[in-house]
């Protein structure tokens, strides 16, 4: 689905004439169907790899091909409406609805390809009494509904998400990563940027870790978490009346339980978050 060989890009000139860049030879593939989580910090380069995968930035160097076809030959129109896009920052038309916006944009698609407007908010749990107040009086997470839809609006076989659960609160967070899963059961692939450690622990596929415009690491979580787990265990219990923690290595629990107790509370494993390993192979936190 999406191919990136190579990839750099720069932006304009700094001081004393040289040029800022941006990505550095990236390479990386996204197969059909896969949702691919490509993760770091403001400024790591992210956003920038997003907007050239869907059109927005040009003159890129390396090869970048999408549906099977380099995207620097591929017809814009044609290629638009292949695909969705829900932006980081909700790009609406605050004086007009939800419902106007999204028909809006949907005038963009054909009709054979487009779903029901109202059927698409109602999925993502958008409040019908604001169907036809204007996207103004909304708050952060109707906006992000309203985004959202927009972006599945056209069934699109090649999905950009943007930090999608930006200004939704815990349930509306659980809410669309069901919704990305369900599309995904649908043969759409999905490419998510977020910093968010918990949506591509819990809904990538793979995840590439990106780094002052460098991919610092690309595999599946479980994979990264394994390779980078101290495989050691906490043991939590009760002896003579009194709680202890104990911290062994795992292999040693072969043999049992290698001290007296009288009561075990609880184990548990001690390997990395995804936030961690970032840390370990970026040098800096995600946020």
């Amino acid at each position: 689905m999406i191919e990136v060989k190579d990839l750099t890009f720069s932006y304009g000139k700094i001081s004393r004439g040289k040029n800022k860049q941006a990505l550095h030879g990236l390479n990386f593939h996204v197969a059909d169907g896969e949702i691919f989580g490509f993760l770091g910090p403001n400024g790591s380069g992210k956003s920038t790899t997003q907007k050239i995968l869907t059109g927005i930035l040009k003159g890129y160097g390396g090869m970048v091909s999408l549906f099977g076809k380099e995207l620097k030959e591929v017809h814009t129109q044609e290629f638009s409406r292949k695909i969705g896009v829900l932006f980081e920052f909700p790009y609406l038309y605050a004086n007009l609805s939800a419902l106007d916006n999204l028909h809006y944009f949907a005038s963009f698609y054909p009709k054979e390809q487009l779903r029901d407007a109202e059927e698409v908010l109602d999925e993502l749990e958008f409040k019908r009494d604001f169907l036809r107040k204007p996207v103004s009086t909304y708050s952060k997470g109707m906006r992000q509904r309203v985004s959202m839809a927009r972006a599945l609006i056209s069934s699109p076989k090649l999905l950009f998400l943007d930090e999608p659960t930006s200004g939704l609160d815990p349930s509306g967070a659980v809410l669309f990563r069901r919704i990305i899963e369900k599309e995904r059961r649908k043969g759409t692939t999905v490419f998510v940027t977020t910093h968010n450690m918990l949506d591509a622990d819990l809904l990538c596929d793979r995840v590439a870790f990106i780094a002052n415009g460098n991919i610092v690491a690309l595999d599946t979580p479980e994979n990264l978490k394994e390779q980078n787990s101290s495989r050691s265990v906490v043991v939590d219990y009760l002896y003579q009346g009194r709680r202890e923690e104990r911290r062994l290595e795992a292999q040693s629990l072969k043999a049992g339980i290698p001290f007296p107790y009288d009561e075990l509370i609880s184990i548990h494993s001690q390997e990395p978050t995804l936030e961690d390993i970032f840390i370990r192979y970026a040098g800096r936190r995600l946020s």
